[in-house]
């Protein structure tokens, strides 16, 4: 009885504080001054930042439906414009279909420390989209708003190295989502003078790592990612270098989500280090094909992938029949280590042209590689494929161990990325000779 009265307590307590966020938002909204409105900016954040994230959900549900424009004002507005299309009325249309939660943001991201909210905010609010799709309105705004806040004009390129905060180190280590790194010494080594880690920061957010960026200065092209994160590795002589290697880019704040930042970092990363070492003239990536081996499994039919042509798709099929063959009719088999192993030269071709097929025929469509549609879109070439690039477990199981290089031809950057807007994917002789 005694642990239900406080139960309930707890939930009046948490009701009061939900309804007194919305006043305060609503007054907020109401300010003429600016002077007022930023200390009420302020409280408004901090009660914001002491909701617990069930305490939320009723903050996202009242903005996604007190918080709309005026129906009748955007008719109104709408019609105007459409009988007599003038800046006048253009203006008016913009200013009554804005939703009034964007003004709101705007008005809370002015006081110290706001922009971190906000991002947490959203990361909040993206975790129950699934079963709230109606909060998808206040998911958008935020987004179109982090778009100009997160502006890659705002954004600060650093290089972390071994003398960087501690506090900083830590974060590279748990943010780092490809190749997991194992303690210091395994960051140590990431850090020498032919390994470079850069990373995209806010002035707002001077101590957080937006994304970050794994560098390796080799003399050649890699094709296998145990080398590069060997932690007993030697280093390299910069007398060497000659390829600069992406082979690893790491998200650290889920709150920004669809805010473009790594391609921009990527093409930053690539100029700064041209400059430092004139004579690097490979820029590219030893990737991850995480949806390789799932759509191996689910596709029997290869018709609906309308970049490829008729000859293409028979051959296609015909691979996927000689892998059926080679796994006992289990495809799923073809993530295990022994199993690969066993294939013989017809089957491991056959492997290899299958994930040319999944890379040129399905990124550009809903169900394509993420990895793929962010390096293509990004203005890159898919270069080549590397059978058992990756033999750790997780790279087993996406991708039947391959990996691939797509190369960044700064010259042609512009000219790929246009191409794939059209729905035309850049690719090597090598990979056409798969096909």
């Amino acid at each position: 009885m005694l642990d239900e009265l406080r139960q309930a307590s707890a939930l009046r307590g948490l009701r009061r504080q939900q309804r007194q966020v919305l006043i305060d938002a609503r007054r907020l909204l109401s300010e003429r001054g600016e002077a007022n409105s930023l200390g009420q900016a302020r409280e408004l954040l901090d009660k914001i930042a002491r909701l617990p994230p069930e305490g939320l959900d009723e903050l996202f549900e009242r903005l996604s439906l007190d918080f709309n424009p005026d129906p009748q004002a955007v008719l109104l507005a709408a019609q105007a414009y459409a009988a007599e299309p003038n800046a006048a009325h253009l203006l008016a249309l913009s200013r009554v279909s804005e939703p009034p939660r964007q003004e709101l943001f705007r008005r809370l991201n002015r006081a110290p420390g706001a922009t971190g909210v906000l991002v947490r905010l959203r990361r909040n609010l993206l975790g129950g989209l699934a079963r709230h799709p109606e909060w998808r309105s206040v998911e958008s705004d935020l987004l179109h708003l982090f778009g100009s806040w997160f502006n890659p004009g705002f954004l600060q390129m650093r290089q972390v190295d071994w003398n960087s905060p501690a506090q900083l180190l830590e974060q590279i280590i748990r943010h780092e989502a490809v190749h997991e790194i194992d303690g210091w010494d395994d960051l140590r080594r990431r850090l020498q003078p032919d390994r470079r880690l850069f990373a995209f920061f806010h002035p707002q957010l001077p101590d957080e790592p937006l994304i970050f960026v794994e560098v390796a200065l080799l003399p050649e092209m890699p094709a296998a990612i145990a080398p590069l994160i060997d932690k007993k590795a030697e280093t390299m002589a910069p007398d060497k270098f000659k390829v600069a290697v992406f082979y690893s880019i790491s998200n650290c704040e889920p709150g920004l989500k669809g805010v473009s930042l790594g391609n921009f970092l990527i093409k930053r990363v690539a100029e700064h280090l041209q400059r430092e070492h004139p004579k690097l003239k490979t820029f590219c990536t030893l990737s991850p094909i995480p949806g390789f081996t799932a759509w191996l499994q689910r596709s029997s039919d290869f018709s609906a992938l309308k970049q490829l042509k008729k000859p293409q798709l028979e051959r296609a099929r015909e691979a996927r029949e000689l892998l059926l063959q080679a796994s006992g009719g289990e495809l799923a088999k073809l993530s295990q280590a022994e199993t690969l192993a066993k294939l013989d030269s017809a089957a491991q071709q056959a492997l290899q042209r299958l994930a040319a097929v999944y890379l040129v025929g399905q990124t550009t469509g809903a169900q394509g590689d993420p990895v793929a549609r962010f390096h293509l879109d990004n203005g890159a070439r898919l270069e080549r494929l590397n059978p058992m690039g990756n033999r750790a477990a997780k790279g087993l199981k996406q991708s039947c161990g391959m990996m691939v290089n797509y190369l960044y031809d700064l010259g042609k950057i512009e000219g790929y990325h246009e191409a794939f807007t059209q729905g035309e994917i850049a690719y090597s002789r090598g990979v056409a000779a798969l096909l």
